[in-house]
């Protein structure tokens, strides 16, 4: 047994209630084995089954969430070479979810079925149009997008979070606590990478299983996994084939430069610039970049393109080997090439301010010259998280600027931080576009958690949110006298704004009693910004405490913690993914992804549902389900 399996066990953390950890999803075989033998409590899920060379192979689970697949072989069949651990109960061939045997099925499914949609790929629409949608918390989101993709028939990146400062990247590393930490300036403290809990391969194990159990891979929706925000770079030149091997099964990679671009300096001078240039980049390399920017209509003199250059040109080069990393690392473990082939985004949105298109250009040029062509950039547009652009006219002009080099080079643009923008915002960004976008929304879905949990008549729900929402409020108090400046600032401003939208008092700032008094006497609301700001460092807090030192624990008090979340009543599941759907649904109308009437119909069927086992059997029936 492995070691993260002995640590779940150990202290009881079941995947029934903490799923993802692991990157398997049976932690004891042998008991799982005896369940069958015995028939204890099992779940079959006929909706699962898909077909492979050796048979017919469906899901099983037993009541601690281990899986197991069930094979009903073809008569004949040589099993060999099937799947590892196998056992023959009954005349059923049964074999454990472990990691390894999930890139079994995912060839066996693939080598089998060329249209196979059970797992993450870079097919249909993916690459020129999509919708991010993450949760910094969870999986409990996954029902919701599922919903949206099979009753608005499109596919999704139904899955986005960022590795590794949302998800473990080595579940090794963090037993022998050897994770890096985040900075966070605005609770002033940095928390341990992997602040969700989950490990990137346990939540690529977890989307597929969700999906077929439900039978959504029936309707041949494709949908991508997206790795996040992969820092290029930096400290994470040490540890970038570890990064990459956990990330195997993302179909969607999103290379962030800035580990890079933070510590690589630019000479003063132009004359120096030209050196640099000159002694580390190829002439012909030079010209060929100058020649393309011009052929895609962007004026830019060779001072400035010396001076980008200085900048880029090192996390260019570490970023083509991270790149030839994950092309290594998929050829060998997925036997299809539709299987292997993953989308690349390029985020230049860290650099600092406003991205120029002369910037976008340039970087463009160098993707496609160092065979590592890209099908989305996300550029810097000044999107504050969750809160609307004030100005659709200049929004409109700095998209145009940016689609206008976009389109040249035949990319899509990624929208990030693009949660909580007006519909006249999404509508801007489709239509300048004409469609061709991604657009990031992570932050939303952890506040439709809150709201969900608040409406839920539940006890346990009801605890479960007024628990959290003390967590931020006290965190805000304490925060709003730090001697931080910038957690400070934050803390005052967050406080400030819930304050002004219930129309009360704002100059609470005297004392922190005087403080903490005038939040005691709000109703808790998942409109309070404090409230929104924090929210996602709740579940994975050490016996949910708010102090700094318990954040982001990968301890059994911080599992215990996340535990809490997945043992929240059908009520408030159903309102959580009926919130989601409902949100995807609003961002495909506006963005014109998807027609007004099929939202409408969509909209008119969410609103019918009473139990959240009726919404999860509609999955299976969307727009694309064959009579």
């Amino acid at each position: 047994m492995n070691r993260i399996n002995e640590f779940l066990l150990k202290n009881d953390l079941r995947i029934a209630t903490n799923p993802c950890i692991s990157p398997d999803f049976c932690l004891e075989w042998e008991a799982l084995k005896e369940d069958l033998i015995r028939g204890n409590a099992l779940v079959e899920y006929p909706q699962s089954e898909f077909d492979t060379r050796f048979g017919t192979i469906s899901v099983i689970e037993n009541k601690l969430g281990d899986h197991a697949w069930r094979l009903a072989p073809l008569e004949g069949v040589d099993l060999a070479d099937a799947m590892d651990h196998g056992a023959v109960i009954d005349g059923s061939f049964y074999y454990p979810a472990t990691f390894e045997n999930l890139v079994r099925i995912k060839n066996l499914a693939q080598n089998f079925d060329p249209n196979c949609t059970i797992f993450p790929t870079a097919a249909g629409s993916l690459a020129s149009s999509t919708l991010g949608i993450g949760a910094r918390f969870t999986t409990l989101h996954w029902p919701g997008v599922d919903w949206a993709m099979a009753h608005l028939g499109i596919g999704l990146t139904a899955n986005q979070n960022s590795v590794p400062r949302e998800l473990v990247y080595d579940v090794d590393a963090m037993l022998s606590e050897e994770l890096d930490t985040v900075p966070f300036p605005f609770i002033g403290a940095d928390v341990p990478e992997g602040h969700q809990g989950q490990s990137i391969e346990g939540m690529s194990h977890g989307c597929v299983l969700a999906k077929l159990k439900t039978g959504f891979h029936k309707l041949g929706i494709a949908w991508s996994f997206n790795a996040d925000h992969q820092p290029i770079g930096g400290k994470y030149d040490a540890r970038e084939s570890k990064l990459v091997s956990g990330c195997v099964f993302a179909s969607y990679i999103t290379f962030d430069l800035s580990p890079e671009l933070a510590i690589t300096r630019v000479p003063d001078s132009g004359e120096a610039c030209r050196a640099y240039v000159a002694s580390n980049v190829d002439g012909s390399i030079v010209e060929h970049i100058a020649e393309r920017v011009k052929n895609a209509g962007v004026d830019i003199d060779r001072g400035t393109l010396d001076r980008l250059l200085c900048y880029v040109w090192p996390a260019m080069r570490k970023m083509k080997i991270r790149d030839q990393k994950y092309q290594e690392i998929r050829a060998l473990s997925f036997a299809a090439d539709y299987g292997r082939a993953y989308l690349r985004e390029l985020s230049i949105d860290e650099l600092p301010g406003l991205t120029e298109p002369e910037t976008t250009a340039v970087m463009l040029a160098l993707c496609e010259h160092l065979e590592m062509p890209v099908d989305f950039v996300a550029p810097a547009f000044g999107f504050q998280k969750n809160m609307p652009y004030p100005d659709n006219g200049e929004l409109k002009e700095l998209i145009e600027a940016q689609w206008n080099v976009c389109k040249a080079f035949g990319i899509s643009i990624g929208f990030h931080s693009g949660s909580g923008k007006s519909a006249e915002n999404y509508r801007v960004m489709g239509e300048v576009t004409g469609r061709n976008l991604e657009i990031k929304t992570s932050g939303r879905y952890t506040y439709e958690m809150g709201v969900a949990l608040s409406l839920s008549s539940d006890e346990k729900d009801q605890k479960l949110w007024h628990d959290w929402y003390a967590f931020t409020r006290e965190l805000a108090t304490q925060g709003a006298f730090s001697e931080v400046d910038s957690e400070r600032a934050m803390a005052r401003e967050f406080i400030e704004a819930a304050l002004a939208f219930e129309a009360k008092e704002q100059n609470v700032f005297g004392s922190i009693e005087d403080c903490r008094r005038a939040l005691l006497a709000l109703d808790p609301s998942p409109e309070h910004m404090f409230w929104f700001e924090y929210n996602f460092l709740f579940v994975l807090v050490a016996d949910g405490l708010p102090e700094k030192s318990a954040l982001g624990s990968h301890s059994p008090a911080g599992y215990r913690q996340r535990s809490r979340f997945y043992s929240i009543s059908e009520e408030g599941r159903l309102e959580f993914a009926r919130r989601i759907a409902r949100y995807i649904v609003f961002l495909a109308e506006n963005t014109g992804l998807v027609s007004e009437e099929a939202c409408a119909e969509a909209l008119s069927k969410l609103a019918k549902y009473s139990t959240f086992s009726a919404f999860l059997s509609d999955i299976a029936t969307g727009v694309c389900a064959k009579p």
